[in-house]
């Protein structure tokens, strides 16, 4: 007797074996002709999965209205693009086809350089496809089987693939739609009708398997959803990316340059943004001194066997410099993290239980080695800043200083307006080896890392295993910009493995006068500097708040008459911290206008002959347009008061 459970709480029993559109069926025609896929015991199945027998199971049947569904359709949308260029082109190889975020793409070799010329006919054969209705039938198979059907059916990719790639599976599943057949875990759609909407987006170039030493690849972007107006959002949001795009925004408001004579990858900040990363910097240095951190600075280099002490190398090998050879043998290396250094520091003379904890923070440099196709402006560079602070504390400590940190990652967020947020907890993954110290550790950090997380009732929290550090477990905070993006930023890291006797055997002196290893908390609430602000960048639209603007206020004149009179204004308000500049140009005033509202000024300030004698100005405000004659002093306090209370 079969026993299914629904979310309800409600039970079906079933004596014969069943599909899970029977039960969908059974509940309401309606719910079966919904149903896109079903949850069983918390797994992704197809609508026609058959429920095993004499059991219970929990079933949750899922429609369109979950937010697991859409990746489901984006994939089937993926095999419906590959059957349409098989039909379109001859001696297609295919080799992958997974969903990636807000879309798809499948990898082909096949002769035909496809370019965006070719978009509207593949576009036009899935239209075919969609109407033509096929249904997705899953088929398994014998390993060896499915190797021999491939090859006769000339998928030399895929045979490769189960021969070299899957040699622990004894069986793999198929997936057939008419004629086309490809080797696929699944699930998908009942039928290709569920796709209300889709579009292909870009061609690029890939490799078999991510390896330059093997066939050259070409890869088709697309996108879909279960309805149009889903789409043409969707493409909205696009367009309005490429006008916030912070490289472009950097270059015209002058923020940030990267120049080929100094390096790709590395970010020259110019004057203005330079202004914005130093408020930035002075806000979490005004956090640290309120929470009691001690800052340091050290070097940009250091000895290779500090990281290999630490686990860093080789563990981390591909993403940092080669090593600096010098002539007495010693080698060295471009940092890519400040933690070692953290941990000299702290090691630098006895500790006591009465000294913890002690919280160590650097705006330290760190440099690595990515390659020339993964740079993206600020956001994925070779060098960068990062707010970084260790916590070297007793384990009793752990859940306080680790609830202080998140605490602080909360304040940045809400101080730059990021509410939109979710809290992703990487744990370890029991199989992998690439995690270093003993079980029980791990599983006390993880345990209170939950523990911190659920008490203080984070949104969204999600638990994923395999991601964690290879020291120790992590909370990541993914934001969501104005766009909808999904960005991660902050990050708080719990380490037993880098103070232990194995690694850097950091020692304090217990209340018991024995020597005791303490734990390190990693933390990083923007990250680094410069992704931080390519993010910021995009999400303001270049259009900062007055406390992060380059400049808060510009002074114009009517006339060159009364540049005296705006230079004197210039004076005062630079008096007050406040960055005011002064347009004395022989222009006329609406033209000074319409440029300091392309600039994105905050405050735009008009004097004449009438504001010369008052000793006020005509205010104007970005967000809230004009605002009348108002006397120097009172402008003063209000832009004061905006920057003091760093107001969005």
């Amino acid at each position: 007797m079969l026993k299914v459970i629904l979310p309800d709480g409600s039970v079906r029993e079933y004596s014969g074996r069943v599909t899970v559109y029977d039960v969908a069926r059974e509940i309401g025609a309606g719910l079966a002709r919904a149903m896109v896929a079903a949850a069983v015991d918390g797994k992704i199945v197809d609508a026609d999965f058959q429920l095993p027998d004499n059991t219970s199971v929990q079933l949750r049947i899922l429609t369109k209205k979950d937010p697991e569904t859409l990746n489901i359709l984006r994939h089937s949308a993926a095999h419906l693009m590959a059957r349409a260029v098989m039909r379109l082109y001859d001696n297609v190889q295919l080799a992958f086809g997974p969903t990636v975020e807000n879309g798809f793409y499948y990898d082909f070799l096949l002769e035909h350089h496809l370019t965006e010329d070719d978009f509207p006919k593949i576009e036009a054969e899935i239209q075919r496809l969609i109407k033509l209705g096929d249904s997705f039938e899953r088929i398994e198979y014998p390993r060896e089987s499915a190797i021999t059907i491939l090859k006769d059916i000339g998928q030399t990719l895929k045979a490769e693939h189960l021969e070299e790639g899957l040699v622990d599976q004894q069986s793999v599943s198929f997936y057939r739609q008419g004629e086309f057949i490809d080797l696929c875990r699944g699930p998908h759609i009942p039928n290709p009708q569920f796709i209300g909407a889709f579009k292909l987006q870009s061609v690029a170039g890939a490799y078999w398997k991510g390896d330059a030493a093997k066939q050259q690849l070409q890869r088709l972007y697309g996108t879909a959803f279960f309805d149009k107006k889903e789409l043409d959002e969707y493409l909205n949001r696009i367009e309005e990316a490429k006008k916030r795009d912070h490289r472009v925004l950097g270059k015209q408001h002058e923020l940030f340059a990267i120049d080929s004579r100094v390096g790709q990858g590395l970010i020259l900040w110019l004057p203005k943004g330079a202004v914005i990363r130093r408020q930035l910097e002075n806000f979490i240095m005004e956090e640290l001194t309120k929470r009691g951190y001690t800052t340091v600075n050290t070097p940009v280099i250091g000895n290779i066997e500090l990281y290999k002490m630490s686990g860093h190398y080789p563990y981390y090998a591909d993403s940092q410099f080669p090593p600096i050879k010098m002539q007495d043998g010693d080698e060295f290396l471009l940092r890519a993290m400040n933690c070692p250094h953290h941990v000299m520091v702290y090691s630098q003379k006895p500790r006591s239980y009465r000294d913890l904890p002690v919280r160590i923070a650097e705006f330290g440099c760190v440099h690595r080695f990515e390659q020339s196709g993964e740079l993206n402006g600020m956001t994925r560079v070779r060098g960068f800043t990062q707010d970084d602070a260790h916590i070297f504390c007793m384990p009793e400590q752990v859940e306080d200083e680790f609830r202080s940190c998140i605490d602080m990652t909360l304040t940045v967020l809400k101080t730059i307006g990021f509410n939109d947020f979710e809290v992703r907890l990487s744990f370890r993954d029991w199989v992998s080896d690439k995690y270093v110290g003993n079980a029980e550790n791990w599983k006390i950090a993880q345990a209170s890392l939950e523990k911190v997380c659920r008490e203080m009732q984070l949104p969204s929290l999600e638990i994923v295993e395999g991601e964690a550090a290879f020291y120790g477990p992590k909370a990541d905070f993914v934001v969501r910009d104005c766009l909808g993006r999904k960005w991660q930023l902050g990050t708080v890291q719990l380490d037993y493995n880098l103070p232990s006797p194995e690694r850097f055997n950091l020692e304090y002196i217990g209340s018991d006068n024995k020597p005791h290893t303490p734990v390190m908390i990693h933390r990083a609430p923007l990250g680094s500097f410069e992704r931080f602000c390519g993010i910021l960048i995009e999400h303001f639209g270049a259009a900062f708040p007055l406390w992060l603007s380059p400049e808060q206020l510009r002074i114009l004149t009517v006339s060159e008459k009364f540049n005296d009179y705006a230079k004197s204004l210039e004076q005062k308000f630079l008096a007050q911290n406040i960055r005011v500049t002064t347009d004395l140009r022989n222009e006329k005033i609406g033209a000074k206008i319409r440029e300091g509202r392309l600039d994105l000024i905050p405050y735009l300030a008009v004097v004449g002959a009438k504001e010369s004698e008052s000793n006020t100005l005509a205010l104007r405000s970005r967000k809230e347009g004009e605002l009348g004659e108002i006397v120097v002093e009172t402008v003063i306090e209000k832009l004061l008061e905006e920057i003091k209370t760093r107001k969005l």
